[in-house]
């Protein structure tokens, strides 16, 4: 369940958004924004001259206060991004408290102060304790409440031996016990360093809008050069150009409008990823969302429903069902892997087989390795095992067994279900095959649809043989998939992609997709997964959906064309003003210029103050517009030019000429000017 948007007019956000815009204008934050900055200095100069000008007093300060409002404005702008953010941040805080855990040393447990704990450290946690830090589950299985964090109200699984090991600071467990091994250091928890994502402190701006930062501050030069050598130059043609008349006329030349909006728009799309519960660590995460054309994403606990479950005995020819399930089950018993405990359960579902006393039977368990791949159990007289096909066949050739080929076809006809088959054998015999079942996850098919109509390739990836790989590729929707892949094909295949210039995005949950989460350009780790997984991606969904991918597409694609749209806004809403301003400086002493003055504005000194607060109040009235979005649609890159044209370059030329004339009207009639 997403945190839901605090509203634009939220006395919370907007009260303290006033002061912080105030608090802006030290000369060392607007810096940072070269087109706000000259027109803060531009407001400096004209206030100077209410004192020292000849001009009309009353015009001058009118005209001060109108650009200290369009100053204000811009950095209330990006207060009001930032405080949306902050508000988020605060429902965050209220999940970490004084909390006391107990640390398990030497075999004994002592009672200390959650921020007393190291990485390292082993807690014991049971029924109603809080979670004093990052961790991961090294024994047991518990439900844990996540609602602090994610905003769900239904408890979740934590358990050891898989990727659903990861637990976080400020948590709850809601039932058993739980040894937990802190993965944290001091005072950078997980839940540390969302609110430290939230509130902004570390936003970088992103390569797209460094260049176009650089873009308005190369055109707020141009501008500031003409206007300084329109004072010599009128004196040379005999016209006075005053102070407050050329700041509100460089003022008007450069792209203030998208110079005090830009900020926000930046600001506003990590907010939009917030109220999704997807922490991002940077705004360029965000941005390069928007431009990924390839998804590669981990098939257990993405696009599958979690660990795979025992669904089907399919015994050997004479061998009974009830035999093969005895003989799973025993092999399964101490498998402490979520599809070892579905064998035993199945077993017991189907045939009431129970746990056996296999102390007396003094038995002797074999572990699953990589190398193996088979695990089993040695009692008096028997060896069981259980695994993949090619382990088993190998397993019972050298005990002088043969590999009945109905297996053989039991094994690919469970492949070619998109099944796992896990084969059991008693020493030199094959008993038959256990079924894996992977439940993919509903609507994923659809989603999946989706991303392709947006031009994203899908691909699969997981550790199956190609046979299941490939079924359940097919039943999912995605476009290509990649079986029997080990952390460094996935690294490798990321790598390949990027040098042929795509931009990947990577979703996963385990610790093997660490280095291809930290590798990809959008890498987006499962809250349910390890803390390896949550460290290497750059941004975490706190409700471990993989089809939230789309939404950050969506938001990424939406940052990029808000920018685009509002600068695009901007350029046509100063051609207009230059309608205004400008003829009606020359109009006095060059009358001919005054055919130009297409909006017939009632005097120069109107048509000024006019454009000035136009300015001013635009900024305010696009502010929803910068932190909401501009709507996204799925269109192709001409498709969003032409649209961009139609409607915000040619509203940026028609709403200017309609609002400056109606100032004008009101300043006429009311004499201000």
């Amino acid at each position: 369940m997403s945190h839901s948007a605090p509203s634009l007019f939220d006395k919370a956000i907007i009260v303290p958004a006033i002061g912080e815009a105030c608090r802006k204008l030290n000369p060392r934050l607007m810096l940072k924004n070269p087109v706000m900055f000259v027109t803060q200095v531009g407001a400096v100069l004209t206030t100077s001259a209410i004192f020292t000008s000849s001009a009309d007093r009353c015009f001058v300060v009118q005209l001060a206060v109108w650009l200290w409002f369009t100053v204000l404005f811009a950095n209330f702008a990006e207060a009001v991004a930032e405080g949306r953010g902050k508000a988020q941040a605060d429902s965050l805080r209220k999940a970490r408290k004084d909390t006391q855990a107990r640390r398990q040393r030497g075999g004994k447990e002592d009672l200390v102060a959650a921020n007393m704990l190291e990485m390292g450290d082993l807690v014991v946690c049971e029924t109603g304790d809080v979670i004093p830090a990052d961790g991961d589950v090294i024994e047991g299985i518990a439900s844990v409440d996540e609602a602090a964090i994610t905003g769900e109200s239904a408890p979740v699984i934590r358990e050891s031996g898989g990727d659903r090991s990861a637990v976080t600071g400020g948590t709850r467990v809601l039932s058993d016990r739980i040894v937990i091994k802190i993965t944290s250091e001091r005072g950078n928890t997980f839940l540390d360093r969302m609110i430290a994502m939230v509130e902004g402190a570390t936003r970088q701006k992103t390569p797209n809008e460094i260049a176009l930062t650089i873009l308005l501050s190369a055109l707020t030069l141009i501008f500031l050069l003409v206007c300084l050598t329109l004072k010599p130059f009128g004196s040379y043609a005999g016209i006075e150009f005053s102070t407050p008349v050329l700041v509100a006329l460089l003022v008007c030349l450069i792209p203030t409008t998208i110079g005090g909006l830009l900020s926000a728009i930046g600001i506003s799309g990590i907010d939009r990823l917030i109220r999704r519960n997807v922490m991002a660590t940077s705004g360029r995460a965000v941005e390069a969302a928007g431009d990924i054309d390839v998804l590669m994403l981990d098939k257990t606990g993405t696009i599958t429903i979690g660990n795979r479950m025992a669904s089907d005995f399919v015994p050997a020819p004479g061998v009974s069902e009830l035999e093969l399930a005895d003989a799973a089950q025993l092999a399964s018993l101490a498998d402490e892997t979520p599809e070892g405990r579905s064998i035993v359960i199945l077993a017991k579902a189907k045939f009431n087989i129970r746990a056996r006393d296999l102390l007396q039977q003094h038995a002797s368990f074999v572990p699953f390795t990589a190398q193996t791949r088979m695990s089993g159990v040695d009692l008096e007289g028997r060896s069981v095992r259980k695994g993949a096909a090619e382990s088993i066949t190998q397993w019972v050739r050298q005990h002088g067994g043969i590999y009945p080929s109905e297996v053989g076809q039991a094994v690919t006809a469970a492949c070619n279900a998109g099944r796992t088959p896990l084969v059991v054998a008693d020493g030199h015999r094959v008993l038959g095959v256990v079924e894996l079942k992977d439940v993919v996850k509903g609507g994923i098919k659809e989603r999946f649809a989706q991303l392709r109509s947006m031009g994203i390739r899908t691909v699969m990836i997981t550790g199956d043989n190609p046979l299941t790989a490939a079924a359940i590729a097919a039943e999912a929707g995605v476009d290509d998939f990649m079986a029997q892949a080990t952390p460094e094909d996935k690294l490798k295949r990321i790598r390949l992609e990027q040098a042929a210039g795509h931009l990947v995005a990577m979703t996963g949950d385990g610790t093997n997709d660490a280095p291809a989460l930290a590798q990809a350009d959008v890498g987006v780790a499962m809250n349910t997964g390890t803390q390896a997984a949550r460290e290497a991606g750059n941004m975490v969904d706190l409700d471990s959906n993989p089809t939230k991918l789309i939404e950050i597409v969506e938001i990424g694609k939406q940052l990029l064309m808000t920018r685009g749209s509002l600068t695009t806004f901007s350029i046509a809403n100063d051609v207009a003003k230059y309608f205004a301003i400008i003829p009606a400086m020359l109009m006095v002493t060059f009358p001919a210029m005054a055919a130009l003055n297409v909006m017939k504005l009632g005097s120069p000194q109107s048509a000024i103050l006019s454009a000035i607060i136009f300015n001013a109040l635009i900024i305010v009235a696009l502010i929803p517009l910068a932190l909401k979005g501009v709507p996204y649609r799925p269109l192709g890159a001409v498709a969003v030019l032409r649209r961009n044209l139609l409607i915000y370059g040619l509203g940026g030329l028609v709403i200017p000429f309609i609002g400056i004339k109606a100032i004008d009207l009101v300043i006429t009639t009311l004499n201000f000017a």
